[in-house]
């Protein structure tokens, strides 16, 4: 029944999801998942948590990864707008370092999946942003990694609103730049 348009990015694996919803006078239902569709699409991960988070406009969570238990990630925002990113991490990838950014919204229906091995973050660009994602291995704390969000040798392009400076958590505002994370 899913509606999916999966479009690479150009980072091995790393995918744009774009859902058609159906909708009528009443509003609309639509997919967000569909098994049999990921699997022809390329996309074979197993979700085992979604976990939700709620952001103010400004917010800048990220970049997060993990070491031992990396996660996939298939992502949608579900209120307000967000500019979400993913940086490979995969050793020996030939784009490792590289990033993608892509903006979702509750009303472009679009999802983003991020395969093990990314660093992943998002900057909220609306007063409130609800931020849903499911992921292919369960969280442990002990074995979380983080990349600082602007270093320059990565050179994201956030699309930092004018005189919001990003509010960000006291832990990643210490977070280490990519030369210096030991993996």
């Amino acid at each position: 029944m899913g509606k999916f348009t999966f479009t690479q990015t150009g980072i091995k694996d790393l995918m744009i999801i774009d859902i058609e919803p159906f909708g009528d006078s009443r509003g609309y239902f639509m997919e967000t998942y569909n098994e049999k569709d990921f699997h022809n699409a390329g996309l074979k991960m197993k979700f085992v948590q979604t976990n939700e988070s709620k952001s103010t406009k400004g917010v800048l969570r990220g970049l997060h990864f993990q070491k031992k238990f990396p996660q996939g990630k298939l992502v949608r925002c579900i209120e307000g707008e967000v500019f979400d990113v993913a940086v490979d991490l995969r050793a020996g990838s030939e784009t490792f370092g590289k990033w993608y950014g892509v903006t979702l919204t509750e009303s472009n229906f679009r999802e983003f999946y991020i395969p093990e091995g990314f660093a992943h973050g998002f900057y909220v660009l609306t007063d409130i942003a609800r931020f849903e994602y499911q992921v292919t291995n369960l969280y442990h704390p002990e074995d979380e990694g983080a990349l600082f969000w602007n270093d320059p040798k990565i050179g994201i392009d956030w699309p930092i609103i004018d005189g919001l400076k990003p509010l960000l958590s006291d832990k990643d505002m210490k977070n280490p730049l990519l030369d210096d994370i030991v993996f």
